[in-house]
């Protein structure tokens, strides 16, 4: 969300289209989203479009709450680099460009750097008052919660939520000694060494008394009974703790919630999943978290467990590697898929408030700083953009290295969930 200055039609003028690349390029790239689909999978066209729509109603907020507030938006794009395809109404010019790793909205006078047409000046943001240049900022980041808000109850009320206490579950994953025993997912284990478990939980504490040794395993598999023999870890490879480890995980039978407690359960994950990307985040950018970064690129590419492995620990995840999880997701049902983009959700909303430029934070900041400068004064007060600019260059170099490396890695080394 950037500001410019262009000559644009009056509103009643009819739609320009311009040409950019034209239909070849627009071709190009519904040609590469076909390959995607016959080449890899479906699904991952799928998450793919997810994330479009979902970057798009970013921009669309920041689009909306701009124009209600009387601002001048002079651009809406989704992407960068060269044009695509375009159109022009009014004022504003829409359009695709041919690298998808976002988009924009340009609207002018984002900050006292610009120059401006006088006659333009009131339509400026930085001319707005601060509720409503609070509104454009934030506009992004609370589309990302409305949407997270959505798909969260899609999934209480409309799919339903697992019953962890519920006796009737089934295999969802298997690896380790239960792989190696010929245990499958779909698998329902009636009992081991002949003790019935009445939960998940209650028959892991069992096996992770019993390290190293040799336990016998009944199961259901399609209505019938086989018995099977795996010989435990002695530790739990996530963890690294010296327990029993049979390298299973459930899948639970869904209950669906009605609205009120499905409402009210939506809040409780939200305020969770906000905590837990906080954290996340801490650790991420902690002088350990760093430097495990750094040994994952620089170590050899070796064959990658699950998403909880250590080398893969709070591991950033570029839109390659959210693509390829969801594809993966995909295989267990939808409900995976719509919880992954819920979190995604959630991160870049609060991700995208950090409190500098070029985030949507930063200009919350600056807006949160000029109001107080200016109640003090006693008088309008506007920051002087250029001061930050050294600290924004650097923080552009940080998230430019850390699009490329997260790619790279995702590519190199891409994170297993099953």
């Amino acid at each position: 969300m950037t500001g410019t200055q262009a000559e644009q039609p009056s509103e009643g003028e009819p739609i320009e289209e311009e040409r950019g690349t034209g239909p070849v390029g627009a071709l190009l790239l519904v040609g590469l989203i076909l390959l995607l689909g016959i080449r890899g999978s479906w699904s991952a066209v799928a998450i793919v479009f997810a994330i479009v729509v979902m970057i798009f109603l970013h921009e669309l907020g920041h689009y909306l709450t701009a124009k209600w507030a009387g601002m001048k938006v002079t651009e809406f794009f989704l992407g960068f680099g060269p044009k695509l395809w375009s159109f022009q109404r009014g004022e504003t010019t829409y359009g695709i460009k041919a690298i998808p790793a976002g988009a924009y909205v340009k609207i002018i006078g984002m900050s006292n750097l610009e120059e401006i047409d006088p006659a333009d000046e009131d339509r400026t943001y930085r001319a707005k008052p601060y509720w409503r240049r609070l509104s454009v900022a934030v506009a992004g980041s609370t589309m990302h919660f409305i949407i997270a808000f959505v798909l969260i109850c899609v999934v209480f009320m409309g799919f339903g939520t697992a019953d962890a206490n519920s006796d009737r579950w089934t295999l969802q994953s298997v690896s380790g000694p239960a792989l190696d025993a010929g245990l499958k997912p779909g698998d329902q284990i009636i009992s081991i060494d002949g003790k019935h478990y009445s939960s998940f939980d209650a028959m892991s504490a069992a096996v992770r008394q019993l390290p190293g040794q040799r336990v016998q395993i009944v199961v259901d598999r399609n209505g019938a009974e086989r018995t099977l023999t795996a010989t435990l870890d002695k530790s739990n490879p996530t963890t690294g703790k010296h327990v029993g480890y049979l390298g299973v995980s459930p899948r639970f039978d869904l209950v669906r919630e009605g609205p009120v407690q499905g409402v009210a359960d939506a809040v409780k994950t939200m305020g969770t999943t906000a905590k837990e990307s906080v954290i996340g985040l801490g650790r991420v950018f902690s002088p350990t978290g760093i430097s495990r970064y750094v040994d994952n690129l620089t170590t050899s590419n070796q064959p990658t467990g699950s998403a909880a492995s250590p080398s893969n620990q709070d591991r950033p995840t570029s839109m390659v590697g959210i693509v390829q999880i969801g594809s993966q997701a995909a295989k267990d049902g939808i409900v995976n898929v719509l919880y992954l983009l819920f979190v995604v959700n959630m991160f870049i909303g609060l991700f995208n408030l950090t409190p500098l430029l070029p985030f949507d934070g930063g200009h919350v900041a600056i807006a949160t700083y000029e109001k107080i400068r200016s109640m003090i004064a006693g008088r309008r007060y506007q920051a002087d953009v250029a001061k930050l600019m050294p600290l924004t260059y650097a923080v552009v170099m940080v998230l430019g290295l850390l699009f490329i490396t997260s790619i790279y890695l995702d590519i190199a080394k891409p994170i297993s969930i099953r």
